[in-house]
């Protein structure tokens, strides 16, 4: 596909009916109340030439270059900063016009470089363009005088540079910081002449700016402008597709010269983000070209034994016959299979298929399971359906905002960047977390309540506000009496209402001020639209699932239910969490959430594959663990997951990996479970391959091929290749093909094609004969399940608790720059901003223990030890320490327990009793974790150097 440009009208279009009929250059036409003339105008290809206005900001009238005259009106209004009127009768370029506007460009021009043949932005400048719009030939005035020509160039940033001597100070990157990311680094310094944008007075990397690239986009110059665009040239090709981060399924337009990708532009057109980006999608995608990636398959028979190159005929051969050999050797259940949530729904149905109908055995699961099974648990016993309620821009409606167990700055920054902007027009926000998260305070956004309880009391907080709720009558009765089970609320009702359950009969378990708890109960149920927005930090818990419905049930109490601005919303951590759950990746259900011992569930995928299906759900990724170390499970497949770094309890989790005979890693890079494997077979980045991702919204949208596989075939192949190879059918030429399968067999997904993706750009599911289009509000007139439930939550305290041996509670976390484990975003120039873990710890308690800032430290649990540097943080409250796991010789899951949600098996990750203390080496699992690290290291570089 040839490059892609986007329309701009100047100035945003305004929702309603076309009502104000007005004349443009003689044309008729009628826009929204509210348009401006600048956008009408561009609505009949009458563009007016702009500089300063781009319809993703507000309209500012600076750069008076879109001049208009209109009868009856004195002088020359900007036609972005005026509103249409009806009758209006406009003229766009008169004679008087075009002379004003040369004026204005020959200006501006005069102060700018004359070096376009040669300048990074040579064909994609609207400097460029808008002066041949106005006809500007010459340039009457002369270099002597002062200008900016000379000014310097800010480099510090990896991705892009500011090349001040090209900046016309027309104010788009500092509006864009401020109105589209809100993060307001950037400012105009000094006045007149003198003026300048600036960073706050630093250089770019060590300002606030978190590039996110609005900035970039905003840029109608090559002031701002990306790196791999200056060393390469400007892009040839677009190719539509989706982030492969984060939950929030951002859209993007991958912009490439031949096969190398020069930049990722977000695209307006996608609802999820619309246009806008985090330093993640925007620019961390080199890692797909990363000199680490592996490209050839690889066999050994021993972990001992150095990696044998081979063919990937001989590799898949060999792997379905070791998986035969366990299976006749050691019965049909002793193998099994874990997707990953970064692969495709595609590829991870097709793992699924593998081990059901190939294996013949339901031991799969997917570390969607390890971060948010209890999302789908609780909210389909409550509601009926495993899924969040709303659609982002919900949220652009909501008047209270609870946040809790999130970090949607760090973990989800581009609707962070939607919440902020609402939260600044007046929205309220309770944020319950045990850390002070960026949205406690920040520029322009306070939370009004934060409740900093202690980790693992969730339940009991929730419960005491929904105790406050019914015992001061705020419940909305109209909405239960309607929409719920009657009997089940006043059995909810009466079990909240006792006076265990009172903020300040929980306060020492919680360490919650009642007062606050009763603040922030009041203001979610009286404040007008509550929506409800939570993450790992509610999930994983011994009582995640239990958290879940007790949100669940403050939606259902308070009406928060159905309608725009309400609703519970999980943040979902990887880009396919939702998909990976809804397509059957778990070891007790099929796609669309349907148990494997229901009948007529299962009669429809035998009829579909043609082979008889075990109903006895499988095993968890745990259980397997604990299987292997008996003996019993023998064969895993592990399709682009790493459960040796990202899984709690790491030694638990190795061993099982070493006592298997095949263990068949399918992945980029020689990650940390590549050590336990016997196969490696090479896979493909989202970059490489066609399918769809489905987002924490319930949002299904396309993934598209920017470049060929690197290593010859694309995830959903090399499983093909495996399947058929254990002699399973799958007869799919291409991806599409595989999503008419899941639509045939998963009611959710009746409606949905690759035909209807690509005509309606994405579908929220379900999608079928009632809703073609889908449905972005879930709930609306009844629940799925028919009336609402409500569960009761009783608080069990967490079995990890502190003592005299291990005082302090370690939870954990993301941060902005880094993903996950960190396989993608380490292999990127982002870890100037995060190149190693850090654990924080309050001043109280670093200085009881003689610890300063940058001091390594050994955290030391039950389990395990390792050792990081201190960042002394008043973010965390005494007696909590925090850290995050983006980098494997940290090894957060060293110290982690094998503790899990009482329904899901769900890892209680966020909560670990530790000590902490001063050290002066690492651990000795980290060491003989680098020793390893480095040797797979040369492993990788010999690779390269054969394949190069």
């Amino acid at each position: 596909m040839a490059l892609m440009q986007d329309l701009d009208f100047g100035t945003a279009f305004p929702a309603g009916e076309a009502t104000v009929t007005l004349t443009i250059d003689g044309r008729r036409l009628s826009v929204p109340p509210g348009t401006s003339v600048m956008a009408a105008a561009a609505m009949i290809d009458r563009a007016v030439p702009k500089l300063c206005a781009t319809d993703s900001l507000a309209a500012f009238g600076s750069c008076r270059l879109c001049l208009v005259e209109i009868e009856g009106r004195r002088g020359t209004p900007a036609s972005c900063t005026t509103p249409v009127d009806a009758g209006m009768v406009v003229h766009t370029r008169t004679p008087r016009l075009q002379k004003l506007r040369r004026g204005v460009m020959e200006l501006t021009i005069s102060d700018h470089p004359l070096d376009c043949l040669t300048c990074s932005a040579n064909g994609d400048c609207e400097l460029q363009t808008q002066a041949g719009a106005v006809g500007l030939r010459d340039v009457r005035y002369g270099p002597d005088g002062a200008s900016h020509r000379a000014a310097p160039t800010d480099a510090s940033n990896p991705y892009f540079t500011f090349e001040s001597s090209k900046c016309i100070v027309c104010s788009r990157c500092v509006r864009a910081c401020a109105e589209v990311q809100g993060t307001f680094a950037l400012t105009i310094l000094g006045r007149g002449f003198d003026s300048k944008v600036s960073p706050g007075g630093a250089d770019f990397l060590s300002s606030e700016c978190v590039s996110c690239g609005a900035c970039v986009q905003a840029c109608p110059t090559a002031t701002l402008n990306e790196k791999t665009v200056i060393a390469t040239g400007t892009p040839e090709r677009t190719v539509v597709t989706t982030c492969a981060y984060c939950g929030v399924g951002c859209g993007f337009k991958a912009e490439l010269a031949g096969d190398a990708v020069l930049r990722m532009v977000p695209d307006k057109g996608a609802r999820a983000n619309d246009g806008h980006s985090c330093v993640k999608g925007r620019f961390a995608y080199g890692y797909a070209t990363h000199k680490d990636r592996m490209l050839k398959p690889m066999i050994r028979k021993r972990i001992e034994d150095p990696w044998r190159e081979v063919s990937w005929d001989e590799a898949i051969g060999y792997a379905a016959s070791e998986l035969r050999r366990i299976q006749s050797e050691h019965g049909r259940n002793a193998v099994g299979a874990i997707s990953s949530s970064r692969c495709t729904n595609e590829e991870v149905f097709l793992v699924q298929k593998l081990v059901r109908a190939g294996f013949g055995n339901n031991n799969v699961d997917t570390c969607a399971r390890v971060c948010h099974a209890p999302t789908g648990f609780g909210l389909s016993r409550a509601y009926g359906t495993s899924a969040g309620t709303q659609d982002f821009k919900s949220v652009d409606k909501a008047d209270v905002v609870m946040v809790i167990g999130a970090n949607p700055t760090d973990a989800h920054p581009v609707f962070a960047a939607r919440l902020k902007r609402r939260l600044r027009a007046g929205a309220r926000l309770i944020v319950i977390d045990p850390r002070r998260i960026d949205l406690v305070r920040s520029p322009h956004v306070a939370a009004d309540q934060h409740l900093a309880l202690r980790p693992g009391t969730n339940v009991a907080v929730l419960t005491a506000m929904a105790h406050v709720i019914v015992t001061e009558g705020l419940v909305d009765e109209a909405f239960v009496a309607e929409r719920c089970d009657a009997g089940n609320f006043e059995s909810w009702a009466r079990f909240v209402a006792e006076d265990r359950h009172a903020p300040e009969a929980v306060a020492e378990a919680t360490g919650v001020d009642p007062a606050e708890v009763r603040k922030a109960a009041r203001l979610y149920a009286t404040g007008g639209n509550g929506a409800i927005y939570y993450g790992l930090g509610v999930t994983e818990h011994a009582q995640g699932s239990t958290a879940v419905m007790a949100i669940a049930n403050l939606a259902m109490a308070t009406g928060n239910i159905g309608r725009d601005g309400v609703g519970v919303n999980p943040l979902r951590g990887q880009n396919n969490v939702q998909g990976s759950c809804d397509m059957g990746s778990f070891p007790h259900e099929f796609s669309g959430y349907r148990h494997v011992t229901d009948d007529a569930a299962r009669e429809t995928f035998e009829r579909m594959w043609g082979v008889a299906l075990s109903s006895e759900p499988g095993l968890r990724i745990p259980n397997m663990m604990d299987e292997a170390i008996e003996g019993a499970f023998k064969g895993l497949y592990l399709q682009g997951e790493d459960i040796a770094q990202s899984d709690p309890d790491t030694k638990h989790i190795t061993a099982g990996l070493k006592a298997m005979e095949c263990v068949i890693v399918q992945d980029l890079f020689l990650n940390e479970s590549a050590r336990y494997a016997h196969v490696f077979l090479p896979g493909s980045s989202f970059l490489e391959k066609d399918g769809t991702f489905t987002n924490a919204e319930r949002r299904i949208s396309r993934v598209r091929k920017a470049i060929e596989p690197l290593a010859g075939k694309a995830d959903w192949e090399t499983t093909i290749a495996l399947a058929q190879a254990m002699g399973v059918s799958m007869p799919y030429a291409h991806p599409s093909a595989i999503m008419d399968e899941i639509a045939a067999t998963t009611p959710t997904f009746r409606g949905v094609s690759y035909a209807r993706l690509d005509a309606l750009g994405s579908i929220q599911w379900p999608c079928n004969d009632a809703a073609p289009a889908g449905t972005p509000i879930m709930h609306v007139d009844r629940f799925v399940r028919g009336k609402g439930q409500f569960m009761l939550t009783e608080y069990v305290p967490t079995e990890e608790r502190v003592g005299p041996r291990f005082p302090l509670l370690l939870t954990t976390g993301r941060t902005l720059s880094q993903y996950n484990v960190g396989a993608q975003t380490r292999r990127t120039a982002n870890v100037a901003w995060h190149a190693e873990d850090v654990v924080e710890i309050h001043p109280f308690d670093a200085d009881e223990r003689g610890i300063v800032d940058g001091d390594l430290v050994a955290v030391q649990s039950r389990t395990g030890e390792i050792a990081l540097p201190a960042r002394v943080s008043e973010r965390v409250q005494p007696g909590v320490v925090y850290t995050t796991f983006h980098h494997p010789i940290t090894g957060a899951n060293v110290v982690t327990t094998d503790n899990s949600d009482w329904a899901t098996n769900c890892p209680e990750y966020k909560v670990t009793a530790v000590q902490v203390r001063r050290t002066n080496a690492l651990s000795a699992w980290q060491q003989q974790d680098r020793d390893e690290a480095i040797r797979l290291r040369r492993i990788e570089g010999a690779h390269v150097d054969a394949a190069e």
